[in-house]
């Protein structure tokens, strides 16, 4: 079968030695085989009017085995041998439903097909299993040799054992599978992004000589937007498209605009002089806002991924949710400044902004004190649901009544302060006829008791202090409790002035 058709009978037996040695002794395990009673099957089933042999096969995997087992072997090489763990061509031979069987017949198909549409060499990767039944990964393949088209009786099978590279694909496989699971279920925003373009401007501006990046981009506030659109996003994880409202990453990468606006704009000025000075890992709290159009305050965590220090192409950006937690610090410091009963500023800041007004100003400060009348009879009668009712509406009034930079407070049980800086005694009077309005009002809306004050204002004096000025403000109102506390018929129901 090896026969130099050039060669004299004499070197024809060398050369079928050499052959035979050369097939014996190759480094790749060989395989002569007799396909012909496979090519006996294929011509019955196209008798039978068998068209699509893949299709066929698909249908019952006993047909796959049919045919493998009327392949019959010839020979085999050494390397085939050790690589199948058999003594010899006859112990191989015996164990072959040991050799081809799982994974096997799946691929064969495929090798059928190549043969049944004619071609005369053929490849495939599958498994075989050695005698002991450990497992080889296998690139096979195939081909008729010269003159034996016709027959397929013989065809010469060269199986590379692949297993190591396998191995290590399956395990690149797996680790990248559990890389990206990581990456799509974490817990946290993540982003991929490429910030290439980024760097470029930014070494652009380095060739032009700018060296104060902060003092540029105070002169060329454009430049920040300009960097802001240069972001290529990569991908996302599920989390992302959760926390931005966003149906996909398609529709979340095309409405980046609505991401990134507003409030982002001074966080990222800043992100960008950080890496205008090297530092290519950053943590800070920014703004962003989910396509719903709610705004979302993040911690986030910028890293230029290990390998692109050099070109910034790939960036991680983790993002957490603290939305939550800064409405929480929101409320406390709201609570820290003002009366949850009245929504009005409590007594501590009142303290606090009267000692600044004192040591900064604006002057003139006029002080404005108001006592709530009525409130100790409207408790001991009704009870404080309804005293805490006719809070509330000293609120409301007072809320509306006060503008910045003034500032409106609840410093005692009834007792209440109007702070108004840069405010002279020629505005009180106007003020307090807004308040009237106001009170006249609220006690049109609200049935029962009369919301009403007792008022007393003062100015401050170039160079008096401004306890001195809340002191005088006291008296005067204290002069307006005692008329109203001396008038017959002061708690009924009755408006500012009655």
């Amino acid at each position: 079968m090896f026969i130099s058709p050039t060669a004299d009978s004499g070197s024809t037996e060398t050369d079928r030695r050499d052959e035979a040695e050369m097939f014996d002794l190759a480094p790749v395990s060989l395989w002569l085989e007799d396909f012909s009673a496979v090519r006996e099957q294929f011509e019955a089933w196209r008798a039978a009017g068998i068209t699509s042999l893949r299709d066929h096969l698909r249908c019952d995997a006993g047909r796959v085995k049919a045919c493998s087992d009327r392949i019959r072997l010839l020979r085999v090489n050494r390397k085939t041998l050790s690589l199948f763990e058999a003594d010899d061509l006859a112990h191989l031979a015996a164990n072959l439903g040991t050799v081809f069987r799982d994974d096997m017949l799946t691929t064969h198909i495929e090798e059928l097909c190549q043969l049944w549409e004619g071609a005369r060499e053929f490849e495939s990767n599958t498994v075989n299993y050695t005698l002991s039944g450990r497992r080889l990964d296998i690139h096979l393949q195939g081909t008729v040799l010269p003159g034996h088209e016709d027959s397929l009786d013989r065809v010469l099978i060269a199986v590379e054992d692949v297993t190591e590279r396998e191995r290590t694909r399956r395990a690149l496989t797996a680790a990248e599978e559990y890389a990206r699971g990581l990456f799509e279920h974490s817990p946290v925003s993540l982003w991929v992004e490429d910030f290439s373009a980024v760097k470029r401007l930014l070494d652009d501006l380095r060739d032009r000589g700018i060296q104060d990046f902060r003092v540029f981009t105070d002169v060329h506030p454009e430049f920040v937007e300009r960097c802001m659109s240069e972001i290529r996003v990569i991908d996302v994880n599920r989390h992302t498209l959760e926390m931005f409202s966003s149906p996909d990453k398609k529709t979340l990468f095309d409405r980046l605009q609505d991401v990134l606006r507003d409030d982002m704009e001074p966080h990222f000025r800043e992100q960008l002089t950080d890496l205008w000075e090297g530092r290519l890992f950053q943590q800070r709290e920014v703004v962003n806002y989910s396509l719903d159009g709610s705004e979302l305050h993040v911690h986030m965590q910028f890293s230029v991924l290990p390998g692109h220090e050099g070109d910034w192409s790939l960036v991680q950006v983790a993002l957490t949710d603290i939305t939550a937690r800064k409405k929480a610090e929101a409320y406390l410091e709201y609570l820290g400044k003002h009366d949850v009963l009245t929504k009005l500023y409590n007594r501590s800041f009142y303290v606090d902004e009267l000692n600044r007004l004192e040591r900064k100003g604006p002057s003139p400060v006029t002080v404005i004190i108001a006592d709530l009348n009525g409130l100790k009879t409207l408790n001991d009668t009704l009870g404080h649901a309804a005293g805490d009712a006719l809070l509330r509406r000293a609120g409301e009034v007072l809320n509306e009544l006060v503008e910045p930079p003034g500032h409106a407070a609840r410093i005692g049980g009834d007792e209440f302060a109007i702070l108004l800086p840069a405010t002279d005694a020629a505005a009180v009077e106007p003020l307090l006829e807004k308040l009237e309005k106001l009170l006249e009002l609220n006690n049109q809306f609200y049935t029962g008791t009369a919301l009403s004050f007792a008022i007393g204002a003062a100015t401050s004096e170039p160079g008096e202090r401004l306890e001195n000025v809340v002191k005088r403000a006291d008296a005067a109102m204290y002069e307006t409790k005692r008329a109203y506390y001396s008038n017959p018929g002061s708690e009924r129901r009755r408006g500012p002035g009655s």
